[in-house]
């Protein structure tokens, strides 16, 4: 959710705040300054990291892409789905609306990053919703059960904590790894509903998983 100071407390630190929750699609210039935070209940708040938001809103490795040449250029803006916990909400009244955003903005091909279970479930309709109207998808996630479940056409699973589906915090490397996974997953996928899953770990230590 774009940080608002009005609305209290949030990102790293904060408890969960029910203020900062958004219940609109809404879209954001990828230019300038942007200031994301995760205001989700469900996010794995011992152990995702929480200042870099590279985890869960892999821009720059989206813009490296470009720069090396992987895809011809980005959209103008990116989108943020609320997780309004309704299935009809989500199909009915949310998802045409990102997808008349994408289609006013020429998107060929969408990148979509869950956080919370309920963002998987939201995200993963949003990736059936779209691919049904003529947008290929792929979903960078770490609710494996969740998303499967839901059958989404192309998975990148990762193995990390609930808010850090997209990298390891402050990992550079990681961040290209898991943004080229998807790239390649949208390309080379043999057919529908596709997991990969990274080679990456979370930490030596398994016990994050309790």
């Amino acid at each position: 959710v774009p940080y608002d100071a009005n609305k209290g407390n949030q990102g790293p630190g904060a408890p969960y705040n029910a203020a900062a929750k958004f219940y609109q699609p809404y879209q954001q210039s990828i230019d300038g300054e942007i200031d994301l935070r995760i205001a989700h209940v469900g996010i794995d708040r011992k152990n995702a990291n929480m200042e870099d938001s590279q985890c869960w809103f892999p821009l720059r490795a989206a813009k490296q892409a470009v720069q090396d040449g992987k895809i011809q250029v980005l959209s103008p803006h990116f989108y943020g789905l609320p997780t309004n916990r309704s299935q009809r909400h989500t199909l009915e009244v949310d998802a045409p609306l990102i997808l008349k955003m994408l289609r006013d903005d020429q998107v060929d091909v969408a990148v979509l990053v869950p956080n919370c279970p309920v963002c998987h479930q939201s995200q993963s309709l949003l990736a059936r919703y779209l691919e049904e109207n003529g947008i290929p998808t792929v979903v960078m996630g770490t609710a494996k059960d969740i998303v499967e479940y839901c059958g989404v056409p192309r998975f990148v699973f990762n193995d990390f904590p609930l808010g850090n589906a997209a990298a390891r915090p402050h990992d550079e490397d990681s961040q290209a790894i898991i943004f080229e996974l998807a790239l390649k997953l949208l390309e080379n996928a043999p057919g529908p509903r596709i997991t990969i899953q990274s080679n990456l770990r979370w930490s030596a230590d398994p016990l994050w998983k309790l």
